[in-house]
């Protein structure tokens, strides 16, 4: 959802198979950057080779790559993002991590825990509910108005950027000092 967001508000156009990176990609710009977006066809515990397919072929560095992807281990409406890492028992990010090392950028979004193991596939591989649209399209709205702040590299910015505009759900926004945050 957060890469078709992104893809929309940076007039890539629309997404394409490429049997050679075994996913589909489309492209575009995000400020001065030119930016490749790939959603892997494979399974998801195999990503790691759409990936590596798509960085070789464009003869990327592994930290030119952003992974966007789901966190249960955050809270839902959280969004960090850092370069390197583990991969929290995350199949996807322990496939990328295996085709091109570990230093790739990673921008967690949180989905939330749905509090027992048993419920855990279903949580994570079914749809959001109606009440979560209170808090997932503000989340897609942020993350695309501070994407360019994490293609610079800057997740301290970005993370900054998606907190003010995307309090978590039950959370105030940030005080401002009487100050209101100027639209961009």
């Amino acid at each position: 959802m957060a890469l078709d967001a992104l893809a929309t508000a940076h007039d890539f156009g629309t997404f394409r198979r490429r049997t050679r990176f075994h996913g589909e990609i489309a492209e575009g710009r995000v400020g001065e950057d030119a930016v490749l977006a790939l959603k892997p066809q494979t399974y998801m515990n195999e990503s790691g080779r759409a990936v590596g397919a798509a960085m070789r072929f464009h003869r990327l560095a592994p930290d030119a790559v952003i992974v966007l992807h789901d966190e249960v281990d955050l809270a839902a409406g959280k969004v960090r993002a850092k370069c390197g890492g583990g991969v929290a028992g995350h199949n996807g990010l322990r496939s990328i991590r295996a085709h091109i090392g570990a230093d790739f950028w990673r921008v967690r979004i949180g989905i939330g825990h749905p509090g027992d193991r048993d419920r855990m596939t279903g949580h994570v591989l079914s749809s959001f509910g109606k009440s979560d649209r209170e808090w997932v399209e503000p989340v897609l709205d942020a993350i695309v108005d501070a994407f360019p702040l994490i293609v610079a590299g800057d997740a301290s910015a970005f993370m900054s950027r998606v907190a003010l505009l995307a309090p978590p759900p039950g959370k105030e926004p940030a005080r401002t000092g009487g100050v209101e945050p100027q639209e961009r």
